[in-house]
């Protein structure tokens, strides 16, 4: 059995020499790989070899950590490969990360050494310079050698309870937290996504995944890279999403299978059509969020099945609507299967009836709940168990399971608007407001309400034709009110310039407004209280 991630690349390696491993698109203007790259397993095995050599002259060994701010290059999956056959930690740095933050996650991890590209040498400089005891090395002076870690470690060798990665949630509502991610967690979460079957159709040596998605995320350093290792299958690492060269890089990159977030679909569709859109090898897509009024529309003019799923940093494996009927009108993302359990509980803990929705909780088993799951969050065992209350991992997330088991999302536990007795999920606005023609982005929150306990505040970024007037404020809560009761559309609506999101594009609700700021007396803000009347039948 396989201990560690290297050991199943080496596996690979063996069984598909000449496969290709890594790919970069190629982008015109980019700093790196202009012109696109593509790196076989061979290949890529002998610069794992040449990387691991270095550190293992330093001396760094199981109990290190080091931390990386490589972007989505090939350099930051292969030095992981290295690291990992030395049992040392990666700790992915967000390259959007200011000082404070990076300064936080710094001292926070521990980190032994940060290896960086050149271009923010200097910020991560002044970051040290504040932790101490953190030496920062460029990538052109890699290979000079990297100094000796400050600490004394035990050592030993790696195995599947070692920590491979500690990848820190996205902190959309405080402190990120520092999830402790082993062997066992990256092997199993591969694993799973080449196994679930299906729709989800991975077929071994012939895959070429295409995952647009930060690399400091499960989804592609963790999910994505760990099913392409298993199964001899390439990675296709585009720096980030780009909209009006999307289709292009999947042509260029011959690409069967495509990761979304629910912020693609949507972009893409506003796209001019293009001979691109439809030359591709496409297979499916694999991702989470996109709108139900979307979803077919997406899946006829492009030709392939978009599968939703669920899954969390924490939690490693995913759910998967991997067979028909996908219910693609709906926010359906799969059924519990063995070796991943879920329940639909109450405030009390009690197990929900079917219909009634409530807060999804985890396990991969009775008798071993957190098999394959994170480890635990890094210095916050606190956290760690109230997670797992009662056996469960807690998700904060609520959904609604039907009589043949499958799950639908609601939405995070914490974005239910209360409003005269009434729960509205924000996510279900979101999904009506963003089928509009004239919106980019939106972000739906609750506001304090003196009569009504809460109301509804629409965030909304405009498309580039669109201009922002109270006019079509009043148009789009007429969109809203035509698909919803008639207590969810806004009672507010906020035109914006931009949301602030995170490194994967989630937008941070709670960094829109200043703390103690009352965002009903915010400029050119549209009061549609007055509109939301019950239709007497």
């Amino acid at each position: 059995m396989m201990q560690t991630v290297y050991e199943a690349f080496c596996r690979s390696v063996e069984l598909y020499p000449q496969n290709a491993f890594l790919c970069v698109p190629p982008l015109e203007g980019r700093s790196y790989n202009p012109e696109g790259v593509e790196i076989t397993y061979a290949e890529a095995a002998v610069a794992v070899d040449e990387i691991r050599a270095t550190y293992t002259r330093s001396g760094y060994t199981v109990g290190h950590r080091v931390a990386f701010l490589l972007e989505n290059r090939p350099d930051y999956i292969l030095h992981l490969l290295a690291l990992n056959s030395l049992g040392v930690s990666c700790v992915p740095i967000n390259p959007d990360y200011r000082h404070a933050e990076m300064l936080y996650q710094m001292d926070h991890s521990d980190a032994d050494l940060v290896i960086c590209i050149d271009t923010r040498f200097t910020d991560l400089e002044k970051v040290a310079a504040e932790r101490g005891n953190l030496p920062v090395i460029g990538m052109g002076a890699f290979s000079d050698g990297v100094p000796e870690p400050h600490r004394e470690v035990d050592g030993g060798k790696p195995g599947l309870q070692t920590e491979a990665s500690l990848l820190y949630t996205s902190g959309t509502t405080g402190r990120p937290k520092g999830c402790i991610l082993t062997n066992d967690y990256h092997l199993t979460a591969g694993k799973w996504y080449s196994e679930l079957g299906g729709l989800v159709d991975i077929r071994p040596g012939k895959e070429r995944l295409f995952n647009p998605l930060p690399l400091f995320h499960m989804n592609s350093a963790v999910v994505s890279l760990g099913c392409m290792i298993l199964t001899g299958g390439c990675l296709i690492i585009p720096d980030r999403f780009h909209p009006r060269s999307w289709w292009r890089e999947v042509c260029d990159t011959r690409a069967t299978i495509i990761h979304y977030l629910g912020v693609v679909p949507p972009m893409l569709l506003n796209q001019p059509v293009s001979e691109w859109e439809t030359a591709h090898s496409v297979r499916f897509g694999i991702g989470a969020g996109v709108e139900p009024e979307l979803h077919a529309v997406f899946e006829k003019r492009y030709g392939f099945a978009l599968l939703e799923i669920w899954g969390m940093t924490e939690t490693g494996r995913i759910f998967a609507v991997n067979s028909e009927p996908r219910k693609i009108d709906t926010r359906a993302f799969g059924r519990p299967l063995l070796g991943f359990e879920a329940k639909i509980i109450d405030d009390t803990g009690a197990e929900c009836p079917r219909g009634v929705a409530g807060e999804l909780v985890v396990r991969s088993s009775e008798e071993t709940p957190r098999k394959g799951f994170f480890s635990g969050y890094l210095k916050n065992e606190q956290a760690t168990e109230e997670a797992w209350t009662d056996g469960w991992f807690h998700t904060g997330d609520t959904v609604v399971q039907d009589e043949t088991d499958m799950l639908y999302f609601v939405d995070r536990k914490k974005n239910i608007i209360r409003r005269s007795g009434e729960n509205i999920a924000a996510a279900e606005v979101e999904a009506v407001l963003q089928s509009h023609e004239a919106v980019a982005q939106v972000a739906v929150i609750a506001v304090k309400d003196e009569v009504r306990e809460e109301e509804v505040l629409a965030c909304i970024v405009l498309m580039e034709d669109a201009e922002a007037s109270e006019t079509l404020a009043k148009e789009l809560f007429d969109f809203s009110a035509e698909r919803l009761a008639y207590y969810k559309p806004p009672g507010w609506i906020l035109f914006l310039d931009q949301l602030p999101t995170t490194g994967t594009q989630k937008i941070q609700k709670t960094q829109i407004f200043e703390v103690g700021e009352d965002p009903r007396a915010a400029d050119a803000i549209v009061d549609l209280r007055e509109f939301k009347k019950k239709v007497r039948q």
